[in-house]
């Protein structure tokens, strides 16, 4: 195909669709504010603001089709590219999932159960809406908070001034929310898709394991109750359909007690979801690439058992993984940072046991016994 994708953001999910892409044949154009985004090496980067309207029309005038890999490009900037060449997915899906208010109102709409909230404007809303909802509780900007960024956990009545001492600067910039606490038992994600033409799919709902915020690990499939399984994915279906969206996103979502509650929705491909690639016909990468040029959808059909573990701050030794007759290494090519996302590597097996064993090796020879231990604990009690 003799087609060029144009992608909003330069980081390892834009590097991950331009490998996805080759074998179909695909060009790239990638377009961050960052010079050394991780993505440049593979495809012509054009380094300007996301706002550079003169920039933007120059890039538009290469590319057939735009998509992005980061759910903080402007929506305006989004929208403005629309009207000179298809954005998928579509810029008012982005707008909302970039407020956590739209986004949970959106939920509360369609009848997805999820935790209280409540918009936030002053320090007495907060006191108020602290004790209705109980504490715990926990006080978000309504925009650019990722990754566990811009949160204050409100434990005690102590904690209403410094959460307000925190955040409420930004109540005029970003806007303010305050969810309930969940007392959850595990955290999951559905990764689905939707074609142009209406056509949905999901891969198995994957069980997810955080630290600070950040995720850690992931397995598919998670351990659900079928009814659990099927109820996360229709409430996927849900959003994707009222959207009208197109491409790859997430829904993650809390479990307590038999009940499914929705977090967050990212629409974009899914840290949650690199363990598609080795361990699914079709990845989420291809897929979203497939959805937004309005190909068929490939198959999401799982190949085993898969676990995906996150590598922040610098690459570990790769040789454990490889090691292992199940080990994948993605190295995204970043400078180490504290707290950077700067690869990961999947194992897969038929086997659920003979994966928890791998993992276990390479938790042990690389000193990450904690990292691995939900992961293998999975799998064990399946």
């Amino acid at each position: 195909m003799s087609l060029t994708v144009g992608i909003l953001g330069g980081g390892q999910l834009a590097r991950m669709m331009v490998l996805a892409g080759a074998p179909l044949g695909l060009r790239f154009e990638l377009y961050d504010p960052a010079a050394d985004a991780c993505s440049g090496p593979l495809a012509p980067l054009t380094v300007a603001a996301f706002d550079d309207r003169k920039a933007l029309a120059e890039f538009a005038a290469k590319v057939d089709v735009v998509t992005f890999d980061f759910e903080n490009v402007p929506a305006d900037s989004a929208q403005w590219l629309a009207d000179q060449v298809p954005v998928y997915p579509p810029p008012s899906a982005l707008a909302v999932a970039q407020d956590r208010l739209s986004e949970k109102t959106l939920f509360q709409q369609l009848g997805i159960p999820l935790p209280a909230f409540a918009d936030i404007r002053s320090r007495d809303e907060l006191a108020a809406k602290a004790t209705e909802f109980g504490l715990p509780c926990i006080l978000k900007t309504r925009r650019l908070g990722y990754d566990g960024k811009g949160q204050f956990r409100l434990r005690s009545e102590a904690d209403i001034d410094a959460a307000w001492d925190a955040l409420g600067a930004q109540v005029e910039r970003t806007g303010l929310i305050l969810e309930g606490f969940v007392a959850f038992q595990r955290e999951v994600s559905v990764v689905a898709v939707r074609g142009r033409d209406g056509s949905f799919r999901a891969w198995p709902v994957t069980g997810n394991w955080h630290v600070d915020g950040v995720l850690s690990a992931s397995v598919a499939p998670a351990v659900l109750a079928d009814a659990e399984h099927e109820a996360a994915i229709g409430y996927a279906r849900r959003v994707a359909e009222h959207l009208g969206y197109v491409g790859v996103f997430a829904l993650e979502l809390f479990c307590r007690d038999g009940e499914l509650l929705a977090n967050e929705m990212a629409p974009r491909v899914h840290n949650s979801g690199h363990w598609t690639i080795e361990g699914s016909e079709t990845s989420q990468f291809e897929n979203h690439l497939r959805a937004v040029l309005g190909l068929p959808l490939g198959s999401t059909r799982m190949l085993g058992h898969a676990c995906m573990l996150n590598w922040l701050g610098a690459m570990p030794d790769p040789a454990p993984v490889l090691g292992q007759a199940s080990g994948h290494w993605h190295d995204y090519g970043k400078q180490p940072r504290d707290g950077r996302k700067v690869g990961h590597a999947t194992l897969r097996d038929d086997d659920a046991d003979a994966l928890a064993d791998a993992l276990l090796q390479v938790g042990l020879e690389l000193d990450r016994q904690d990292q691995v231990a939900p992961a293998v604990h999975a799998l064990r009690n399946r």
